[in-house]
């Protein structure tokens, strides 16, 4: 399976308070899920045979808002971005010129997603399992726009929060 590093960046030090372990946790998550997708899924993975990283930033609500409003023109947070290298066109000649490969940016905002959290029930380390494996699976070119396309991604990201002993975040609680 080809390497791939995760380039960690604490923005805002709630993280580390809420998640003490939040850089252990997020070298496991990002461990599971591209072993995964690379032993299970048909993807960019298999074909790159290089040195690959992925960014990730864990920021707040003003950072994403910002992001959110002039990558996306929606003024307002969000639980999670993701800015992947493979959208573009010129990935794969780009990629061949470099000894690694960026497959590109992850930003979760804080405030958002322990507000789910809360809202949700569920605890703070799990949601952000949860949306980390969200955005490494766009990272890796899977995405939700259409109803099959979230039907397939919703499926990974279950299967793959499984294997963290994490429960089905789709699942209605009864």
């Amino acid at each position: 399976m080809t390497d791939v590093s995760l380039n960690l960046n604490i923005e805002d030090d709630r993280w580390a308070t809420a998640l003490p372990n939040v850089s252990a946790l997020a070298e496991k998550v990002k461990a599971v899920t591209f072993a995964y997708v690379y032993e299970n899924e048909k993807t960019i993975l298999q074909t790159l045979n290089k040195h690959t990283f992925v960014n990730v930033c864990l920021s707040n609500d003003a950072t994403v808002q910002v992001l959110n409003r002039d990558f996306r023109g929606l003024d307002k947070p969000t639980n999670v971005l993701s800015f992947a290298n493979i959208d573009f066109a010129d990935f794969a000649a780009e990629n061949s010129c470099f000894k690694e490969t960026d497959l590109g940016d992850i930003i979760l905002a804080y405030e958002t997603m322990a507000a789910e959290a809360e809202m949700q029930q569920i605890s703070l380390e799990a949601h952000f399992c949860h949306l980390l494996v969200h955005g490494f699976l766009h990272i890796l070119g899977y995405d939700h726009m259409t109803n099959d396309e979230a039907e397939i991604m919703e499926n990974l990201e279950i299967r793959i929060l499984a294997q963290l002993n994490i429960a089905n975040p789709y699942e209605e609680n009864v």
